[in-house]
């Protein structure tokens, strides 16, 4: 069986991010999808973990995290 997990990257992550996490508390879908990118892979076009401890507050389903970043497993207690 398939998870859906849309991605948070595609809301409207200043001007309506509550509602559109609001919309994925209240669909089918399975978990929240969160990429979180750093300068030295990507353009750093995420956000960083602030944004993502507010987002834990809202979501009530899993967040996936695909951390896109150089040594990752030092922002892992920061999730």
């Amino acid at each position: 069986m398939p998870i859906i997990a849309p991605s948070v990257l595609s809301a409207q992550l200043f001007a309506n991010l509550e509602r559109d996490l609001e919309m994925i508390n209240q669909s089918e879908a399975d978990w929240f999808h969160i990429e979180v990118m750093d300068e030295f892979l990507y353009l750093p076009i995420s956000f960083g973990f602030p944004v993502i401890q507010a987002i834990k507050k809202i979501a009530k389903k899993p967040m996936d995290v695909h951390l896109m970043i150089v040594q990752p497993e030092r922002f892992i207690s920061a999730i």
